[in-house]
């Protein structure tokens, strides 16, 4: 049972923030992602383009409203909030030789109210955030270079607030490069700042970028610790079980071995070195990785101390002959016995107590649930929302959380939901597709009067934590 458990939510700088183009910042990849829908994909355009809607450049006005949003994130009993910062607010160009004083100032300001109500920051460094200059100028993460120029970032944001901020996470979702579905430029973008379908050789070019990453991730967490000994850092992962479709053992061969995919950059910067199945796996494929001499250091010093999970479903191992089988996100193919949400994602709380019980067992590290949501459409009828079926999905959830810590005995810092509030969808780039406790009068063409109202869920989730609190269910700060 962990002494110090955390209830609160996560949100992301390019999803919430807007204000893309105030107190100094410059343009981040996201910033250039127009809407989108279940249906059609984002547009990643090389320039602003003037007829486009780009819904990172007002997000929810967050960079405007934060102290009335993390005020309704206090009434409802938060202790956590994990947010990202923006490389493009503190470094608008990437390589600037100063960090943007304004940029570092807003942040001060977020982190400061956060305490002010006794909510703890989580900084995550990485979460899509990667100035367009870096793209332009060194073509992202396939140049070395960029690795140097994030572990200066990481350093110039950690020296800043390394008083007032325990816990970091170096990235987001690294391990989504390569999502497998009709959606690969989206997440590969988003990732790494490059579309999947212009990488001149995608595996070599996924493989390139996939060892920077984690390379970077590893220098970032030896720099924090040099910072400032006690600090806390950790990686968060994208991380949904497929599961045999039958008991055939080539289904659940395959069931593991795609499972596994997901895995070995949590592997690197867990066990202390890049692993030899993948090295063994490039060569094979006449990948030569741009390994220099002092790596090896870096992922000896440079491990985890914790491993963030978000969870959203999970899929099934389509069996030989069923390839065309209904596809699901990151691989795999839909699960006949669960439900799917609008979009298409399977509903499937058991999974999470899965994930939680395969990540420990496997690194024997704390796990935190740093995302976990349902996406749905929700109306307001009279000035309320009603929705019963965000209760029902999250009521689940933290039942199988609970049975992980009790009966499993995982060792889990908290339980964060994304998000606390109505954001941007990144994979679709709509407000339509909500999450949050906290509705935003907002459209997806941007369109609204930004009024934040309290749905239902909001008042379900303040009791849930009032309870666990007081009853030590699964822990409590």
């Amino acid at each position: 049972m962990a002494n110090e458990f955390f209830w609160g939510g996560s949100i992301a700088a390019h999803q919430c923030e807007g204000a893309y183009d105030v107190g100094g910042k410059g343009l981040g990849i996201m910033d250039l992602v127009t809407k989108g829908s279940k249906d059609t994909p984002r547009e990643i355009t090389k320039t602003l383009e003037i007829d486009k809607v780009y819904p990172s450049h007002q997000g929810i006005d967050f960079y405007h409203h934060y102290k009335e949003d993390i005020a309704l994130f206090k009434e409802m009993g938060y202790t956590a909030l994990r947010i990202s910062i923006d490389w493009s607010r503190i470094f608008p160009n990437g390589d600037d030789l100063k960090p943007n004083q304004a940029g570092l100032a807003f942040y001060h300001e977020v982190i400061d109210t956060l305490i002010a109500y006794d909510i703890e920051p989580i900084v995550t460094l990485y979460h899509f955030e990667l100035p367009v200059a870096l793209v332009e100028k060194y073509g992202a993460w396939l140049n070395r270079e960029v690795v140097e120029l994030y572990v200066r970032y990481c350093e110039a944001v950690v020296k800043e607030y390394h008083e007032k901020v325990r816990y970091w996470v170096t990235f987001n979702e690294m391990n989504h490069l390569d999502p497998q579905s009709e959606q690969s430029d989206i997440f590969t973008y988003m990732i790494a700042g490059l579309k999947y379908s212009e990488l001149a050789n995608q595996p070599r070019d996924l493989a390139i970028i996939g060892y920077h990453m984690t390379l970077a991730g590893v220098k970032a967490a030896r720099k924090i610790r040099e910072i400032k000994s006690g600090l806390q850092v950790g990686c968060v992962f994208g991380l949904n079980p497929i599961y045999p479709l039958n008991c055939d053992p080539q289904n659940a061969l395959r069931a593991f071995l795609d499972n596994e995919r997901d895995y070995y950059q949590i592997d690197a910067m867990c066990h202390g070195r890049f692993p030899r199945y993948m090295l063994r796996e490039y060569e094979e494929m006449g990948i030569d990785l741009p390994i220099a001499a002092t790596d090896a250091d870096d992922f000896r010093y440079g491990t985890l101390d914790f491993i963030g999970i978000n969870y959203y479903f999970s899929s099934v191992a389509a069996p030989q002959g069923e390839s065309d089988s209904e596809q699901a996100m990151f691989g795999g193919m839909q699960n006949p016995f669960l439900e799917q949400s609008k979009w298409g994602w399977a509903i499937d709380p058991v999974g999470i107590r899965y994930v939680m019980n395969y990540v420990y067992r496997k690194y024997q590290l704390p796990v935190m649930i740093t995302e976990n949501g349902l996406g749905a459409v929700d109306e307001v009828v009279s000035g309320e929302i009603h929705d019963d079926y965000r209760i029902d999905y999250l009521a689940k959830h933290i039942e199988q959380v609970q049975l992980a810590m009790t009966e499993d005995h995982v060792e889990c810092l908290g339980y964060l939901t994304w998000g606390p509030i109505d954001l941007v969808s990144a994979s679709t780039g709509e407000m339509s597709k909500r999450y949050g406790f906290i509705y935003v009068d907002l459209d997806n063409d941007g369109n609204g009067t930004l009024q934040r109202l309290r749905k239902d869920s909001f008042t379900w989730f303040q009791e849930q934590i009032q309870i666990a609190t007081s009853k030590d269910l699964v822990g409590a700060k």
